[in-house]
């Protein structure tokens, strides 16, 4: 098969790593849910050398995440597992879980169980980084994410921009606390939270 390529992903990985640098100077390993073409896993892992990268995604997205980890040939960028979040499988610990443009493809069931996920699957003290655009007091922050909201529910009517306010919530509940909401490129945001030292409510 060719090898997957995302504009977007080559437009916003600059800027993102920008900002998960510095979260991520002392974290030795990082899960990434949802690697999708694997363009991030090898821009970051590249720049990010103290780091081991995990990707994972859904089965038929791991061939082409494996052709980019192939041709970088990097020693820290992990070949690919197959993840459902509605099926955790995941048997270890991550010091950092990184997750861009994921939850409003997943139904609110799915992003429920990413943050179970998420919680069982980050060490004590460790840092969850979420990439995308949200909605904030119900409303869009731009019409451009008004538009995108409409062709993702064309494409599944579970798939929805989800509400910032709902998402910090549920990251309460599974036992982090928000650091930092970033304004990024293209009506999109960075969301930093960081497990409590109390765990999982």
């Amino acid at each position: 098969m060719e090898k997957p390529f995302s504009p977007a992903c080559e437009r916003n990985q600059s800027p993102i790593l920008a900002v998960i640098k510095p979260i991520l100077k002392n974290i030795k390993n990082v899960l990434e849910i949802g690697s999708g073409t694997g363009q991030h896993a090898v821009h970051f892992a590249k720049q990010l050398p103290w780091i081991k990268w995990q990707c994972s995604d859904v089965k038929p997205n791991l061939s082409g995440i494996q052709q980019w980890i192939d041709d970088a040939n990097l020693q820290n960028v992990l070949s690919p597992v197959e993840l459902d979040v509605s099926v955790n499988n995941i048997t270890k610990q991550y010091g950092g879980i990184y997750s861009c443009n994921t939850l409003h493809i997943m139904s609110k069931q799915q992003v429920k169980d990413f943050f179970h996920l998420v919680s069982a699957a980050t060490e004590q003290g460790g840092q969850l980084i979420i990439y995308g655009p949200f909605n904030y007091s119900g409303k869009y922050t731009s019409d451009s994410n008004a538009d995108f909201d409409l062709w993702l529910k064309a494409q599944n009517p579970k798939s929805a921009i989800r509400d910032f306010e709902w998402i910090e919530m549920l990251a309460q509940k599974n036992g982090f606390n928000l650091v930092n909401d970033v304004s990024m490129p293209a009506n999109n945001r960075l969301l930093h939270f960081s497990q409590s030292t109390t765990g999982s409510l």
